[in-house]
């Protein structure tokens, strides 16, 4: 049978052409879709992240605000460091690189790893990650001849704060560390690697002395490495700032409080200037920069001579009898007679209790004038019963004391002006005669800082002013009140401090000099209750050194139209006037030189002293 041939009559299902052509359609539209998604709707946006890709930005660090003393001597300065960092966006092999810098430079690997992993989760992954942040030059250019073997890893310049002068401005200047994650969070204006103030000024004036950064635009390849670099925006350095302080007088008083722990408090009772603020034992805070160890922190903290207090503001004391020159203020003001006298018989008895005078022979007949120039402690003990804590507490307040003085330093104390409402929450008992009696010769509960004590002695001095201490040369006088003391009276009291070091028998002789006038006020402030050996009371040299009496001592001096007020405190030093007189001595001997024939002077014997 013959097949014929019909392939000239066969035709194709036109459903199928349709479906072919809706196809291509439809993978045409979809590409113009796509098109004009990407070019026309998310165009502006992909240009952008191309531009991103091929530009980056680099911040330039500003320097900080340098710090000097009164006289232009550098205090906190800044030097050029190099450093080491780690890009992550662009380094292939990160733990390799961690250990090729381990190689470099020798830190040992889990070291950079710690510092690594510390900081990682602080940043962006193409913010530099600081791995070494202290690196000397002849070490650096080695590394920057093999850097373009190791993508992602960059040598940095930065600057690095350094404090000439260590422990004789550390509680002052505080010191600057790395910011932390929270500040990093909290503060739009920092970056990872950047250092900030803890402690002292550096804290307190962060603002100021943190400069502003500047900024570079870096064309990159595809590997990341840099092809150009254009400035975008300078960078400025922090404010300058010129301290009151006076360097020299502040290593003289370091010096001549020998190893003594304690404060002293140098101060323009006309101004508010501070020209000397010193504690001992201090603290060299160029260790704090790099980063302190564990290890050498916890020896730090757990010094038992706390090198860390910043004795002039954070550590209060009982105030011992330089309490004894607001008392007299006090009594004046409410109407004693200066010439009114009390017995001294060296005790004083109040129930069953017996108080008792530093001096244990007693004093014998003793006015107002006298009770500062021996430091009588009978003849406080009769006005306190007499006036009562009602009229102290709020006297003393006024004074200054449970209060901030307002000072541009952080973490200071208030102190403790007892009152019978205090004791009750604090204790829940009543108020008892005794703690008044005690409460009138600055001890029992009262608790007071030296800046305090210096600040109402410049009050005392200036016409009743309670002016902030300044710490910043430019800043203007601030008066933060009044004393509640007539002009007559602070004439009063002042002449009973001039007599306080001139009289006979006074017991801040060792002040006197015949060039100048000076007044002062002695004060020994008990740590434990009298110890006595039999009748006789124990000596400050046959007790442990933390049971023995801290020595106060505060003064006003003036030569020449200038006066200054000095006030020292010496822990566990024992009489006022034999550890912290020879003190405050040789601060008035830097300030006022002493005239020839003061100079040749044999030194006057000093009497016990309270």
């Amino acid at each position: 049978m013959k097949i014929e041939n019909s392939n000239d009559e066969y035709q194709p299902p036109k459903s199928g052409l349709i479906l072919l052509q809706v196809c291509i359609v439809l993978l045409f539209s979809l590409f113009c879709a796509r098109f004009w998604y990407l070019q026309i709707h998310r165009g502006a946006d992909y240009v952008r992240m191309a531009q991103e890709n091929r530009l980056r930005h680099e911040r330039i660090y500003a320097p900080r605000g340098e710090i000097y003393d009164v006289a232009g001597r550098l205090l906190a300065e800044n030097r050029t460091a190099y450093g080491l960092a780690l890009v992550r966006e662009y380094c292939p092999d990160i733990q390799a690189a961690l250990a090729q810098v381990s190689a470099w430079t020798g830190v040992p690997l889990d070291r950079i790893r710690v510092r690594y992993e510390q900081d990682r989760s602080k940043g962006r992954s193409f913010d530099p990650v600081l791995l070494l942040t202290d690196m000397p030059f002849e070490q650096v250019a080695p590394i920057v001849a093999e850097l373009y073997k190791w993508p992602g890893l960059r040598v940095v310049t930065h600057s690095r704060r350094n404090y000439p002068e260590g422990e004789a401005f550390a509680h002052i200047l505080g010191y600057v560390a790395e910011a932390s994650e929270r500040e990093l969070a909290d503060d739009p204006e920092l970056t990872l690697g950047d250092m900030v103030g803890r402690q002292g000024l550096e804290s307190v004036l962060e603002k100021r002395l943190r400069g502003q950064k500047g900024r570079y635009r870096l064309e990159v390849d595809v590997l990341g490495r840099p092809l150009s670099r254009t400035l975008m925006e300078s960078s400025h350095m922090g404010q300058n700032v010129t301290l009151s302080i006076d360097s020299r007088l502040q290593h003289a008083v370091m010096e001549a409080m020998g190893d003594y722990s304690g404060s002293v408090v140098v101060m323009e009772p006309d101004s508010g200037k501070l020209l000397a603020l010193v504690t001992r034992p201090a603290y060299d805070n160029n260790i704090f920069i790099g980063g302190l160890s564990t290890k050498d922190w916890n020896a730090l903290r757990d010094d038992p001579r706390f090198p860390l207090q910043n004795r002039a503001i954070q550590s209060a004391y009982p105030a011992g009898s330089v309490w004894k020159l607001m008392m007299a203020a006090m009594l004046l003001e409410n109407g004693v007679s200066p010439q009114e006298k009390v017995f001294c018989p060296g005790w004083f008895k109040l129930g069953n209790h017996t108080f008792r005078c530093w001096h244990a022979g007693g004093h014998g007949m003793v006015d107002m004038e006298h009770s500062l120039i021996w430091s009588c402690d009978v003849y406080y003990y009769h006005m306190a019963v007499k006036m009562g804590i009602n009229t102290i507490e709020p006297f003393a307040r006024a004074c200054g004391y449970g209060i901030e003085t307002g000072i541009d330093l952080p973490y200071e104390t208030t102190g403790l002006v007892p009152s019978r409402a205090w004791k009750k929450r604090r204790f829940g008992e009543a108020w008892q005669q005794g703690d008044t009696v005690n409460a009138s010769i600055g001890q029992g509960h009262v608790l007071v800082t030296p800046l305090q004590t210096a600040v109402m002695l410049s009050a005392l001095v200036n016409g009743g002013e309670l002016l902030k201490p300044q710490l910043l040369n430019e800043e203007v006088r601030e008066s933060r009140g009044r004393i509640p003391v007539r002009e007559e009276n602070l004439a009063w009291i002042k002449r009973a401090m001039v007599r306080t070091v001139e009289a006979p028998g006074a017991t801040a002789k060792v002040l006197k000099r015949n060039d100048m006038v000076i007044g002062g006020k002695t004060g020994t402030a008990q740590v434990v209750k009298i110890r006595m050996q039999g009748d006789r009371r124990l000596k400050s040299a046959e007790m442990e050194l933390r049971q023995r009496d801290h020595a106060w001592i505060g003064s006003w001096g003036e030569k020449d139209g200038r006066r200054v007020v000095v006030v020292t405190m010496i822990e566990h030093g024992g009489g006022g006037g034999a550890v912290a007189g020879p003190v405050t001595k040789a601060v008035y001997d830097i300030l006022f030189p002493p005239a020839k024939d003061e100079q040749g002077a044999e030194g006057q014997k000093e009497t016990p002293s309270r």
